[in-house]
């Protein structure tokens, strides 16, 4: 992972001496940890660190404000929450202090809070900070002093993780209400990563990706990072929040070969390469999502960076989040005219209005199925029931 030059290995020791500090605090396996903020290296480490320890990593849109902030951290009973003091215009913990005023009152260094408004919230961590912040614990205080019981208690909980234990909650998009809280388990995020780079035979090349993908997005942290860390990729994050010319300047420097993006960032990227004359011969491919790739798109692609490994992938965060993407056998020009095939061990379905499965050629809902289908909705048995059926589909809608 290219942040500050870390490898594997360090990564993985310091993960454990998160989830190590982070248990020494009295949070204990199903508690819900809040991740919030733009892509920084310690997002990386808590999504393992969490994982780890038993507990339930809660994704948090960077962009929220203290309203829908309120809402996601009540919604799923958070009780510990991880984030920088501010990045650019985001003003995390002073958004954090409107949500909860007790934290302001607390001591430099000390983040235990209580707080009538949200009764299970009780730690706050504050990232990348040299000086104590009112009301928060220091992120590097965390690791720094964990000690051997802390880490005997690690070990311990280890043993009793299992495939099936929710990990991660990632909220949906609250276009018609409040966002509903998706909860993955290990098994969804884990085999998700693994079968998206078997596709691509990631398992037999080595491949430097460029993620500029927020990671509080499934396209970011399991796309991304779980998919890299499956099949010993390395993950290169060009800058704490997007930017193209960053994009550009990463590729460049660190001999990138795939670049990740919705095609929107696809367009913008490419707008901007003739402005330094970038050098950005070390790509061959592309992972797309989100939206329909365009025959022009496409041809820049190929035509003007070399990239003609273009991958086109679909799913939705219940769904861990793909169900489908391009095969390797096509050409990019074939791959961009459809979502490709599912993935191994995936079946989808298309059935008409009343549930039936429709005959090969006509339109219809698609329905998904097997390892990757979420839990449920945190907390929100009913519309688990609309979402989910009795037999485990997934309606995509």
């Amino acid at each position: 992972m290219i942040f500050r030059e870390q490898n594997v290995r360090r990564s993985f020791s310091q993960a454990r001496l998160v989830g190590a500090g982070l248990l020494d605090l009295g949070l204990r396996p199903g508690d819900r940890v809040g991740v919030w903020g733009n892509n920084y290296y310690e997002w990386v480490l808590m999504q393992f660190a969490t994982a780890m320890a038993g507990l339930v990593q809660v994704n948090i849109n960077p962009a929220y404000k203290p309203e829908e902030l309120t809402f996601a951290l009540k919604k799923v009973g958070v009780r510990c929450i991880v984030t920088p003091k501010q990045h650019k215009h985001c003003t995390f913990i002073k958004d954090l202090v409107e949500t909860v005023p007790e934290i302001a009152l607390g001591r430099p260094g000390i983040g235990r809070v209580h707080t009538y408004k949200l009764p299970e919230f009780e730690h706050v961590i504050v990232v990348g900070e040299k000086n104590p912040i009112p009301g928060a614990w220091q992120f590097n205080d965390l690791i720094n002093g964990v000690g051997s019981d802390a880490k005997r208690l690690l070990e311990e909980t280890e043993n009793r993780v299992r495939p099936d234990d929710p990990v991660n909650i990632q909220f949906t998009s609250g276009t018609t209400g409040f966002p509903k809280a998706a909860t993955l388990t290990h098994h969804n995020v884990v085999n998700n990563g693994y079968f998206i780079g078997l596709r691509t035979g990631w398992n037999k090349q080595f491949n430097r990706l460029c993620l500029p993908n927020p990671l509080y997005h499934c396209f970011g942290c399991v796309i991304g990072v779980m998919n890299a860390v499956n099949h010993g990729q390395t993950c290169v994050f060009p800058s704490q929040s997007y930017d193209p010319v960053k994009v550009l300047e990463a590729i460049e420097m660190e001999k990138c070969t795939f670049l990740y993006g919705t095609p929107t960032m696809f367009i913008d990227v490419l707008s901007r390469l003739d402005e330094k004359k970038f050098d950005v011969s070390s790509l061959k491919g592309a992972f797309m999502a989100g939206a329909p790739c365009p025959q022009a798109l496409c041809e820049k692609l190929v035509n003007d960076i070399n990239a003609k490994d273009i991958y086109i992938l679909y799913g939705t965060t219940e769904l861990s989040p793909v169900v489908s993407m391009s095969e390797t056998e096509k050409d990019a020009f074939d791959r961009i005219k459809s979502v490709g095939t599912a993935l191994p061990h995936v079946e989808l379905l298309i059935v008409d209005e009343n549930g039936v499965a429709v005959k090969r050629g006509e339109k219809g809902e698609l329905w998904a199925r097997g390892y990757m289908t979420m839990l449920g909705y945190y907390n929100d048995e009913e519309k688990t029931r609309k979402e989910i059926s009795s037999d485990r589909w997934y309606r995509t809608g």
